[in-house]
């Protein structure tokens, strides 16, 4: 399989809300999608502390918060900024294939930004 290949078909833009989080599964795997700053980020959606959904979290900045104990992690990296969190998430690639609202949102979980 190639690196293409690999990419699954998850949403289009226009079912994302900008700055809301988008829990999706691909391959039994927990991503969270969200819509910000003109781009599109998928994280894992589990918090490196806590076993919580981080889709049901805030984004800000380019951060998205986890709703339990308040840490946050960049979208574009999946570090944490600040406690109790201190081990960064996954992240994923990203394409967008198409224009406007019909376009399509792919995410490969096979390989990690």
């Amino acid at each position: 399989m190639t690196a293409a290949e690999s990419f699954v078909r998850v949403a289009t833009l226009g079912e994302l809300e900008e700055d809301t989080p988008k829990r999706v599964e691909i391959d039994s795997t927990p991503v969270s999608l969200v819509r910000t700053e003109g781009e599109v980020f998928a994280i894992y959606d589990i918090c490196s502390h806590a076993n919580v959904s981080l889709s049901e979290g805030e984004v800000e900045d380019c951060q998205i918060e986890c709703w339990l104990h308040g840490s946050s992690f960049d979208l574009r990296t999946g570090k944490p900024s600040g406690l109790p969190a201190t081990r960064p998430v996954p992240v994923y690639p990203v394409k967008i294939e198409g224009d406007g609202p019909d376009a399509a949102v792919l995410v490969s979980v096979t390989q990690e930004s």
